[in-house]
Formats: C-alpha cells, sequence, structure tokens
C-alpha cells in the first residue's frame, strides 16, 4: 500500500530568517508544520514520495525462503553460557590404588597359564560373567558338534591347566563367535578378546595355505598361489563355508544369512572364521587347522572358482641328483629345487656365502642321532642361502624356479604370524585393531629391506651383468629387492630350523622392533 506524502516549502519574504516546512499525510488529518531558521535561500518547492509498506507477513510453511531462513539459524553457532562436557572417552578416570591394581593381574587368565604364554595373552583379561556361561551352555554343544570335539566341557579334559592347552577350548570359542555386530560384543572384555583372536587367526590361516600349495604345487610361480588362496579364504567365499558347517545360525540367530545384503553378511562372517582358527590354532596347533579346513568345511582346492587366471608358463623342468640329500617331500624341498645341487663350489659359495652365515649367526648348533642329518642340514643351508639371494634377473628365464620368489611367499607369511604373536604377548590389553595397525607399521616393506641394509647384506645379492649397474645405482629398484632377501631369508629360516630360527633373526639379528642400542 503506497501512502503519498509531500514536504510543501512555502514562500516567505526574505526578510523573515525562517522557513516554514510542512508535512501531510494520510495518517493524520492534521498537518504537522515545522519551523527551522535556515541561511537565506530562494524559494523552491520539494516533493519527496514515501512509501509505506504493509508489516512482514508470515511466509508459507513450505515456502523455500522460509526453509532457508531456518537453515541458516541453526548453522549458526550457539553459544551457551554453561561449557559442554567433554566426551567420557577423554574422562580420565582415578587411577587403582597398588592393592586392587595387584589383585586385578593376579586374578586375570592372561597371568594363569605360565607355561603357553601365546594362548594366555588371546584370554579375556577378566573371568567371564554369568552372562557369557549363559550362552556357552545354550550353544557351545553346537559348535563342538559341528567342529567334531567332545561335547563335554573342556575343563573336564585329563591334564593340568599348565600342561594341557585344549583345557581353554571352550573360552575361545565363546570368544570367536561373538562378532562386533552381536549383543555381547558391547562387553569390553568379549570385544577385546574377540578382536584378538581375529587379528591372530588371519595370519595363521594365510600361512596354512601357503604351506600347502607350496607343497601340492612345487613348479608354481606365488602370483597362481596367491589367486588360489583368495577364493579359498576370500571374503565372499567364506559365507559358503560357514553354511557347509552349519555355523550360520550362530552368527546370525535372528536373520536368514541368505537373505541379507552382502555388506552386512560377510563382514560378521569374515570375522567369525578368522577368530575361529586363531582359537583352533592356540589350542590344538597347525595340524588341526588343516583337518577343520579340508574336514569340517570342506574346503576344494580344485574347486573352479579357486582355479588361476591363464597365464604364460616358462618351461620347468628339475633334474635332481643322483645322490640327492631331498628323500622326503617337505616344505623344504617344495621351495628348493634340487637343479640348485650345480651351485655347489661355485664363487659365491666360497666368496660371499661364509660372511653372510656369519652376519646371521649360521650354522645353528643341533643335536641330531645321526651325524649325516646335521651335514645334510648344513648342506641344504648353503643351497638356501645362496637362492636367498639370487635375484630373478639371473636364471629365472631358464629355470622358474632359480629366484628367492618361492622363499620371498614363503617368508612373507611366517614373519607376519612370528609378529603377530609377538604382539599378542608384549601389549595384554591392546586390542585386535590397534595391533594390527601397529603390526602393519613394523612390517612395512620399506622397513624390511632397511634392516637387511644395516648389516650390510645387499653386497651379496647376484644380479644379471645387464641389470647389475642399475640395481646398485637406483634405490627405487635395489629397495625392493633387498625387501624380497630379507623375506626369503625368514622362508628359509622357517623350513630349515623352525619359526624358533624366525625369531631369533627378526629380533636378535635385525632387531624388527628397533629397541637394542645402537653401535657408535
Amino acid at each position: 500500500m503506497e501512502l503519498p506524502s509531500s514536504f510543501v516549502l512555502s514562500p516567505k519574504p526574505h526578510s523573515s530568517p525562517a522557513h516554514n516546512y510542512s508535512f501531510s499525510s494520510s495518517f493524520s488529518p492534521n498537518p504537522i508544520q515545522i519551523f527551522i531558521k535556515t541561511p537565506t535561500l530562494t524559494s523552491r518547492t520539494f516533493r519527496i514520495s514515501a512509501v509505506a509498506i504493509d508489516p512482514p507477513q508470515e511466509l508459507p510453511r513450505n515456502s523455500p525462503q522460509r526453509l532457508l531462513k531456518e537453515l541458516a539459524e541453526r548453522k549458526r553457532p550457539s553459544i551457551s553460557p554453561k561449557k559442554r562436557a567433554p566426551p567420557r572417552r577423554f574422562i580420565l578416570t582415578p587411577p587403582l590404588d597398588d592393592k586392587k591394581l595387584a589383585n586385578r593381574f593376579l586374578n586375570s587368565p592372561q597371568l594363569a597359564l605360565k607355561s603357553f604364554p601365546l594362548l594366555s595373552s588371546c584370554l579375556p583379561y577378566t573371568r567371564l560373567n554369568n552372562v557369557d556361561k549363559a550362552w556357552m551352555e545354550e550353544n557351545l554343544m553346537e559348535v563342538k558338534q559341528a567342529l567334531g570335539y567332545p561335547l563335554e566341557p573342556s575343563e573336564e579334559m585329563p591334564g593340568e591347566e599348565d600342561e594341557n592347552p585344549a583345557k581353554q577350548l571352550d573360552t575361545l570359542l565363546y570368544l570367536a563367535f561373538q562378532h562386533p555386530s552381536c549383543e555381547r560384543a558391547r562387553a569390553r572384555h568379549v570385544r577385546c578378546g574377540h578382536s584378538r583372536l581375529f587379528f591372530l587367526g588371519q595370519f595363521v590361516l594365510e600361512l596354512a595355505l601357503a604351506e600347502f600349495f607350496l607343497q601340492r604345487y612345487p613348479r608354481e610361480s606365488p602370483g597362481p598361489m596367491r589367486e588360489r588362496v583368495f577364493g579359498l579364504i576370500g571374503k565372499s567365499s567364506l559365507p559358503k563355508w560357514i553354511k557347509a558347517a552349519s555355523l550360520q545360525n550362530l552368527i546370525f540367530p535372528n536373520d536368514n544369512m541368505d537373505k541379507l545384503v552382502r555388506k552386512e553378511r560377510e563382514a560378521p562372517v569374515k570375522s567369525v572364521f578368522w577368530a575361529l582358527f586363531g582359537a583352533i590354532y592356540l589350542c590344538f596347533g597347525m595340524p588341526e587347522v588343516y583337518r577343520v579346513l579340508f574336514e569340517v568345511f570342506g574346503m576344494d582346492p580344485d574347486a573352479e572358482d579357486c582355479q588361476p587366471k591363464l597365464r604364460r608358463q616358462l618351461e620347468d623342468i628339475d633334474h635332481p641328483p643322483a645322490d640327492a640329500l631331498f628323500a622326503h617331500p617337505r616344505l623344504f624341498r617344495a621351495c628348493i629345487p634340487p637343479g640348485m645341487h650345480r651351485f655347489r663350489g661355485n664363487i659365491w659359495d666360497y666368496d660371499s656365502k661364509p660372511q653372510v652365515m656369519q652376519a646371521l649367526g649360521y650354522p645353528l648348533e643341533m643335536t641330531d642321532r645321526i651325524p649325516k642329518m646335521t651335514e645334510a642340514r648344513n648342506i641344504e643351508l648353503g643351497l638356501g642361502l645362496q637362492l636367498c639371494f639370487l635375484h630373478p634377473s639371473n636364471y629365472k628365464f631358464d629355470h622358474p624356479r632359480f629366484c628367492y620368489e618361492r622363499l620371498e611367499y614363503l617368508g612373507q607369511k611366517i614373519q607376519d604370524l612370528v609378529m603377530a604373536e609377538r604382539s599378542l604377548m608384549k601389549h595384554l590389553d591392546a586390542p585386535g585393531f590397534w595391533l594390527q595397525e601397529k603390526h602393519r607399521r613394523i612390517l612395512m616393506n620399506k622397513y624390511c629391506g632397511k634392516y637387511l641394509r644395516a648389516k650390510r647384506l645387499q653386497r651379496f645379492i647376484i644380479y644379471s651383468e645387464k641389470v647389475k649397474g642399475a640395481y646398485e645405482r637406483n634405490h627405487r629398484l635395489r629397495n625392493p629387492a633387498t625387501t624380497s632377501v630379507q623375506q626369503a631369508i625368514h622362508g628359509l629360516s622357517y623350513a630349515v630350523y623352525g619359526k624358533h630360527d624366525v625369531r631369533r633373526l627378526m629380533f636378535e639379528v635385525f632387531d624388527f622392533e628397533q629397541i637394542k642400542p645402537k653401535a657408535i
């Protein structure tokens, strides 16, 4: 609504010092007159139009302008006179006094088994309560029946607790099935115990299948073997194995696993599957892992969906000597071709091998009933060390296995498992996801080669004459090669001496944790 109003400058004689301004509006019937003293001005008339707007009406409820206005108001930071309390996880609780802290440690199941420190470190840090035991009474017999174990409680097995690790089977099986999406995972001791088993189980499975395929396919390169392993225990295949063992109702008690979305189905199944094999490995060892994989879950390595992609294969003709030391097809025989005997007595064998063996602390003192076994093991060690330093650029196209690739594949898996066991025993209260990140940071490839170069062992790598100069000058080529040699040495030590020698190399010789004082 427009309301016209006007200012009128009344003409007055010049002698008068004041001018008369009048203002009229439709709001008031009486005009308002203002007298202002001003200097002498020429008589003029000013007409000004003013517009009066109605008071703002409330916008409709679904109006875009109203929605934008409300959104802008919500985005404004609300300043409250009182400070908000910090999140609960940032509030520091007062420390326990010495007596309570001592009782907590002394009563913890993690310190109950002195003979099995790894098994003890994977137990819950507090004793199981009545809710935990109720789940065990209701479901544990079904789990044991599916896995082929006796149905009576594991505590009733013969032997003392420090002598028989299988007495902890019930507790570990219970923790294995409490995946992060289930109801009992809210309890901290259950959630932490499951994540630690999950962390251990993934490396147990990878090492078990790496050993299996190395011995089953002695002429195959690591690439196809990795594809076979992924075909068997990839997360998309795990629901099939869980269903074959009839364990899906324990993971999804209220849902039909086949009707769930893939994302909701695969994550809990993978968590339970890996934790389950961590528990089996702790109680019974690696042979039981193979039994459960191939008998209970019925894994078929020859299935079509587990076969690698077709690729060009180099001709691999093995010529074992007549007096070969390899009477039985074991892990060493699967990684070291018998044709390596032709390298005995070459220049590297006389010049470089003694220096490498001295740096690594070889040969170890072993007491054998037959002296020839000690001599044969030392010969195997020498041949294996030369293969560890044999770069693929040298003989791979003449003989595909005359390089360190298969030993490197085995060494990756065994060093992962050894580092996982070390982390579990060292950090008793840490959850599995924290251990996973720490494990990854310690075993990064750039660090593995760095430990080998710190011992100055990269000088003994056998390159082809065509690429030797490039590898020695360019660190982008040299560093991955030193990493591969480092992992191949771990694979050889595992094949010849066992896991205890891998621990010695990683934590005493190469100092993977970097805790030893540096030489000045």
